[in-house]
């Protein structure tokens, strides 16, 4: 096993912001289901998803206090998703401290983008079980305030725009299929097509199936010479 050893823990700790009080919950939080430990990050990575929704959502609020739940529901499906949560995981440089139970080169090959996210998810929870809500609303104020500060409106999300675009036409409401799934299950890639009505379909792929289907609305869009429109 590869291991993340105190140092490195301590390490990662100053790049955080917090010192543990029960270091035991932030090494579970940087460990991959490779390193066969008894628990990797994933049972935090679910609970940190929860916790980092509710406070970024508490920013949100007192941000932008005139805006309409869309917007919000816009504004932090994009302060949320994996691209952000693993962009402030590489900022932290939490990469470093993962622990992988294989050697170098396959380290590098399973240290992607959806593992960062996890990983920075799993971080937040373990602030969350360590110090409560507060100490973990420091830690996401720390990280996504400057995000939500600097951030402009975001764009419609591509399937929205593409439903409301069929639906004022009549075509109805469009249809995802999975053309094809590949990859590890820690690395998947998916390839959906979207469909509505008679009109051809148009293929999006991604790391995900939410990703995938979202590519797959805007190319449709991009297709008919429609543009996503901003909130």
């Amino acid at each position: 096993m590869i291991a993340a050893g105190e140092a490195s823990a301590a390490d990662l700790e100053r790049r955080l912001g917090y010192a543990f009080s029960r270091r035991d919950l932030l090494v579970t939080a940087v460990t991959h289901g490779s390193a066969g430990a008894q628990e990797s990050y994933q049972r935090l990575e679910f609970l940190g998803d929860r916790v980092l929704g509710l406070v970024v959502t508490e920013m949100l609020i007192a941000a932008f206090p005139k805006a309409t739940e869309g917007e919000l529901s816009r504004r932090l499906a994009d302060l949320v998703r994996k691209e952000t949560c693993a962009d402030v995981a590489a900022v932290l440089d939490m990469g470093s401290a993962i622990r992988f139970g294989t050697n170098k080169t396959q380290r590098s090959a399973l240290l992607t983008a959806n593992v960062l996210s996890d990983v920075c998810e799993a971080v937040v929870a373990a602030i969350y079980q360590d110090g409560g809500l507060d100490a973990a609303r420091r830690f996401v104020s720390d990280n996504w305030g400057p995000r939500i500060a600097a951030g402009a409106p975001p764009a419609q999300n591509a399937k929205a725009a593409l439903q409301e675009w069929s639906q004022g036409l009549g075509l109805g409401v469009p249809e995802y299929l999975i053309r094809s799934k590949s990859g590890p299950d820690h690395d998947p890639h998916f390839e959906v097509e979207a469909r509505i009505g008679d009109l051809p379909p148009a293929l999006g792929e991604g790391r995900t199936r939410r990703e995938a289907e979202q590519a797959a609305a805007a190319a449709l869009l991009a297709r008919e010479g429609l543009r996503r429109p901003v909130a």
